[in-house]
């Protein structure tokens, strides 16, 4: 599972060979959830400060995870996002 993205112990990963809705995963402190693009969590959970974080960094990168979404479709390297500043 490459991981595009890390910020204040907080690892986003992306699998190349998943099925909609477009997603994402988050892991933090031995909890993980599956968020959509738009932060609306799939399955799983965070602790409650890790889930605002990882929601403000989806609106913020919300073209890039939409980029990733389209590469990891075709089987085409991932790139990495930005952290969360």
């Amino acid at each position: 599972m490459p991981k595009i993205s890390e910020f204040y112990g907080v690892a986003i990963h992306r699998y190349h060979k998943e099925h909609g809705p477009p997603h994402f995963h988050a892991e933090y402190g031995g909890s993980a959830a599956a968020f959509t693009f738009d932060g609306r969590v799939l399955h799983g959970g965070l602790h409650p400060r890790a889930l605002r974080l990882v929601r403000e960094w989806a609106r913020v990168h919300r073209a890039e995870l939409d980029l990733n979404w389209s590469l990891a479709r075709k089987g085409a390297e991932l790139v990495q996002i930005p952290p969360l500043e």
